[in-house]
């Protein structure tokens, strides 16, 4: 019997985190959020290539105004949303490298000083190759197989 390289799938996590009850002055700050997604991937060993694209958004309603910002990393993106007036924000982490998920809500929640949070963390790409060469023996295999 041959051993057979386990196939692996899934293309990476997804943490998505709202946090409410945040710290306004941070949440209001354009530099404090460009330092954090400048800084961030880094921390969780994300490799980041572009600088972080931040801005600021006045919404038509006065208090829906804030900050929105993202950076690209090699695994994927970091993104954030602020309501400084709703002392609210959302952040997503989307990695096809994993990275340790309880640590970036801790740091999150302790840089934004979040008193309460709702945590996702969604399971991408599920039926994603991980490996091409355990797909590529798959398939000999599967091809051995087929009879007409």
């Amino acid at each position: 019997m041959k051993n057979f390289e386990k196939m692996e799938y899934g293309f990476g996590q997804h943490l998505i985190l709202d946090g409410y009850g945040a710290n306004r002055e941070k949440l209001m700050d354009i530099d404090y959020i460009y330092s954090f997604l400048h800084k961030y991937p880094e921390d969780i060993e994300m490799t980041k290539i572009m600088p972080p694209y931040v801005f600021k958004y006045y919404a038509p309603t006065p208090e829906d105004w804030g900050i929105s910002g993202f950076v690209i990393i090699a695994e994927s993106h970091i993104s954030i949303h602020t309501f400084p007036e709703k002392l609210y924000l959302s952040v997503d982490i989307f990695s096809c490298k994993p990275f340790n998920v309880d640590r970036a809500i801790q740091d999150i929640t302790e840089m934004f000083e979040i008193q309460k949070s709702e945590i996702r963390l969604l399971d991408r790409g599920l039926e994603f190759p991980r490996s091409i060469r355990a797909v590529e023996n798959f398939m000999r295999l599967e091809r051995k197989n087929f009879v007409l």
